[in-house]
């Protein structure tokens, strides 16, 4: 009996910490009568919200191995980031660097405007896959904590996708995705990571 209860306390360890990609409390959307996303701009939401990230860093990353399918397993990586300020202010990007298993060099590329009109920031993801730029997330921060969403879609369905940002500690700035496949009811966490500033 001893050795039933240890192995349900460890499966239930195991899967516990495999779902526990994030736990952010997600606001409800607003959609216009066409259906489109309303995104409106933080009151505090500024050009210099991203200068946070210039530099050089290293990033510890997971991901689920299945999105939108109940998985429980993910996949633990590191990679190489440098982020660049760029139009007087009004952009930053990155480049991000993993070395795969086989040898060669996964890049990929997020490209981030900042609108003064509206105040909302635009982050565009591409990557060495090739193709246009995927669809951009849109948002602002509030309280160190930036929301970002937009359309996709994902295993052969329509979502909604939300990039996180979490500057609160600005050192350790922490970044997660999920989709939601019901307009925001409900959401997967399927992709974390955590930046440490290399310089």
């Amino acid at each position: 009996m001893r050795y039933v209860i240890t192995f349900l306390l460890l499966t239930a360890c195991y899967f516990g910490k495999a779902q526990i990609i994030d736990s952010f409390p997600m606001p409800a959307l607003k959609f216009d009568p066409k259906g489109e996303l309303i995104i409106t701009a933080s009151a505090t939401s500024s050009k210099n919200d991203f200068d946070f990230l210039v530099g050089k860093w290293k990033m510890k990353n997971k991901h689920l191995n299945k999105r939108l399918e109940g998985c429980r397993e993910y996949t633990e990586f590191d990679s190489e980031v440098e982020d660049l300020g760029v139009l007087d202010g009004m952009g930053n990007f990155d480049v991000v660097r993993r070395r795969l298993d086989d040898g060669k060099v996964y890049e990929g590329r997020t490209i981030r405007t900042f609108d003064p009109g509206t105040r909302l920031w635009r982050l565009y993801w591409i990557d060495v896959n090739g193709g246009a730029l995927e669809p951009p997330v849109i948002g602002s921060f509030h309280d160190g904590i930036g929301l970002f969403f937009g359309k996709d879609f994902q295993v052969g369905r329509p979502v909604i996708v939300v990039y996180k940002w979490d500057k609160t500690n600005p050192e350790r700035p922490k970044w997660s995705q999920a989709f939601s496949d019901d307009n925001g009811k409900t959401w997967e966490w399927n992709y974390a990571n955590t930046s440490y500033r290399v310089k």
